[in-house]
């Protein structure tokens, strides 16, 4: 086994793979930029070296500096988590040039299947069936004739693009150039490539992944499913396993499928074949992911298998103990990813964390780097924490997930928390009928809600502005009176004292004011 492994990347998912290592007794060698000096998989790790400056590229993106302190310090192999240079072939490539295990798959097969338009080929000659769309690079003086071709809506995507950057939605030939420009500059400045592809916009369609680990022996199983519909600006939010909603006959097509792709290509180590499935149970093949994925922690939960120490052992040589008919799932685990944003804007929000519990609660589990004092900033992905729960069926874990998150206090910046729990409140999530679209059409329905009931505020204002003058004036007559008949005044009797209490009141029983 391994002696010493090098984490390449950061926050929980560095601390993930820190806890697996130590459960195997392999030394671990963290890195950090400037702005991590102080972050927790830093005192996690048995050595820690400090890489540059904040920014990615003079840190977590600079190959050179990372392989020369692997080098330096004998390690064996670099996990690179998810992210960063987690599906970079020229990392990879580096790495086995200077007899360094890179822990994922080979970098030709990362090459091959980061590009989409090459990864839709091999799906295609695989027998996998894929949307309709275009096999070749879309470029401007065709753009129409292309589009004309697939009809509205469309998606055009960025060729090497990843993380939901570089898709956007094409809904009419007025929109067809400007956002293609659009899209190509995304793509440029994310990826350093201009090239896009077409494909036919699939509308409520459910988002299912399937996982899957090969070793170097010729050995490749599937760990089921995840549905991950649950989607924000192409982003996961929401993960479960299994996909109840799906029909036995489609999910075992989609075992099938992700297996058949994998062993056309020769893969090994873990990875994530994607689908698109229509709401009349067709399949799509839509990208594969070359690494570990932020959810993998619900697979991990069902099947209980720790699929970081899987990678390891595959990269170190092991065959994959486990046959597909020793696989087997147990209840149902569902996560939610909470990221530092704004739930009512849904803008993304920086600081520091001044407060913080974090429950422990029974049959749940999260991963997170979080601790008192963290700063949160932009210089990288903001995730802050995956929350994720285990139940006999599904409605259970939904339950649990639920408590956990309520239990959770943040303090100093503010989180999709919120938003977290109106998802999972949401009666197309509890009856399984949700889809790709349906965070959008979640946070439209709370946006009307709220407009609603600020309507109804104003009216309930109105006629308390109404009631509130009535009594007034009936306070003043009555104080105009008693000033009349020259009576002793009496503070308790006060017609401002009456005036108060009527104010109070109406005010209470409008439910508009706190009044003490």
């Amino acid at each position: 086994m391994f002696a010493k492994i090098l984490i390449a990347n950061r926050g929980e998912i560095a601390c993930r793979i820190i806890k697996t290592c130590n459960k195997l007794g392999i030394r671990t060698v963290a890195i950090y930029s400037e702005a991590d000096q102080k972050a927790k998989h830093v005192k996690l790790a048995d050595e820690a070296y400090l890489l540059g400056d904040s920014d990615p590229s003079q840190s977590y993106l600079n190959i050179e500096k990372i392989v020369k302190i692997a080098e330096a310090n004998n390690v064996d192999a670099v996990h690179p988590g998810y992210g960063f240079l987690s599906e970079n072939p020229d990392f990879a490539q580096r790495c086995t040039e200077v007899g360094i295990c890179f822990i994922g798959p080979r970098a030709d097969t990362i090459v091959k299947m980061g590009d989409k338009l090459t990864a839709r080929k091999l799906a295609k000659k695989a027998g996998l069936p894929v949307l309709p769309g275009s096999d070749f690079e879309v470029h401007n003086s065709h753009a129409l004739d292309e589009a004309w071709k697939l009809g509205f809506p469309l998606m055009v995507k960025a060729a090497a693009g990843g993380g939901g950057i570089g898709i956007h939605t094409i809904n009419s030939i007025d929109e067809l150039l400007p956002i293609v420009d659009r899209t190509r500059l995304i793509s440029q400045n994310s990826f350093g490539s201009t090239r896009l592809f077409f494909e036919r916009y699939l509308e409520g369609a459910s988002h299912i992944e399937v996982q899957i680990i090969g070793d170097k022996h010729g050995n490749l199983i599937h760990l089921h499913e995840r549905d991950c519909s649950l989607q924000r600006r192409n982003q996961k939010v929401v993960e479960e396993t299994p996909a109840t909603k799906l029909p036995n006959k489609i999910r075992n097509k989609l075992h099938k499928f992700a297996v058949k792709l994998g062993k056309h290509i020769n893969y090994t180590n873990a990875g994530t074949v994607e689908f698109l499935v229509s709401d009349q149970g067709q399949i799509y093949f839509l990208e594969m992911n070359t690494r570990l994925q932020v959810e993998h922690g619900v697979t991990e939960m069902v099947t209980g298998l720790d699929l970081v120490e899987m990678q390891i052992r595959v990269a170190y040589g092991e065959a994959i103990a486990l046959t597909q008919d020793q696989i087997s799932i147990t209840g149902h685990a569902i996560e939610a990813r909470v990221y530092p944003e704004d739930s009512s804007t849904l803008i993304p929000n920086v600081g520091i964390i001044s407060g913080l519990h974090i429950p422990k609660c029974r049959l749940s589990r999260i991963d997170t780097a979080l601790c008192k004092g963290y700063e949160v900033t932009l210089h990288y992905e903001p995730l802050l924490a995956k929350v994720m729960a285990w139940g006999k069926n599904r409605d259970e874990a939904i339950r649990r997930l639920q408590k956990v998150l309520l239990g959770i206090r943040l303090d100093g910046i503010k989180s999709n928390i919120p938003l977290l729990k109106t998802l999972l409140a949401d009666a197309s999530f509890n009856c399984s009928t949700h889809h790709t679209g349906s965070v959008s059409r979640i946070i439209d329905k709370q946006k009307q809600n709220t407009n609603h009931q600020s309507s109804r505020s104003m009216d309930k204002l109105e006629q308390l502005n109404r009631e509130t003058a009535a009594a007034i004036g009936v306070a003043l007559a009555l104080a105009l009176n008693q000033s009349n008949s020259n009576l002793p005044s009496n503070p308790e009797k006060s017609p401002w004292r009456t005036i108060a209490r009527s104010e109070q009141l109406l005010s209470r029983n409008s439910g508009l004011m706190d009044w003490h």
